[in-house]
């Protein structure tokens, strides 16, 4: 099954569990990256991968010496991502939830990551679960830590990503179906 239709087939059962109708574009998932200093990242998590095509770009662009953990939930994108991307000594394909990151990353020997990378749908998550979520994503990202966030509503969620952040940067992606963007954010605020 092309990864087109199995996105579809999830959406349309899944609805806002799943972050969109398609998967993201090679622009969208550049962009996506595109704050990532690949020199100097040591650990990289990329959350709700789906059929992968960010995890595409990361592979691209990612040295040996950098692990890549890829948390998915959905467990046939998971071993979609695993059939694709188990090979590369650096990458770990995980299915599970994303409550469990810290203890995931612990097991593998991981305290802290650089790089956050998010396709889950955050603003569909009840308000209760998005604390939850952040709260997960401040106990694993290094203070200089950055996270980024595709979106398909370009800017409209801004406001959420500035409640968790000092600093909040957007970047539009018209050539995507549909047209989206990507949140990069530094400097997580401290719950209160």
């Amino acid at each position: 099954m092309s990864d087109n239709l199995l996105f579809i087939k999830k959406f349309f059962r899944h609805g806002t569990k799943i972050a969109s109708i398609a998967p993201s574009s090679p622009w969208l998932s550049r962009a996506t990256v595109r704050n990532v200093d690949w020199s100097k990242a040591k650990v990289v998590v990329e959350l709700g991968a789906g059929t992968g095509p960010i995890t595409k770009v990361i592979a691209e662009k990612v040295r040996p010496e950098t692990r890549v953990i890829i948390l998915e939930r959905d467990p046939d994108f998971s071993q979609l991502l695993k059939e694709r991307y188990s090979q590369i000594p650096n990458f770990d394909v995980i299915e599970g939830d994303v409550r469990d990151l810290a203890t995931m990353l612990r097991e593998r020997g991981i305290d802290q990551v650089d790089y956050v990378i998010s396709g889950l749908p955050v603003p569909s998550f009840p308000k209760d679960f998005q604390r939850e979520y952040f709260d997960v994503v401040r106990n694993v990202l290094a203070p200089d830590g950055e996270y980024s966030q595709i979106t398909e509503l370009a800017l409209v969620y801004q406001g959420l990503y500035k409640k968790y952040f000092e600093r909040v940067k957007f970047i539009f992606e018209p050539r995507n179906f549909p047209p989206a963007g990507a949140y990069h954010c530094k400097g997580m605020k401290q719950p209160g």
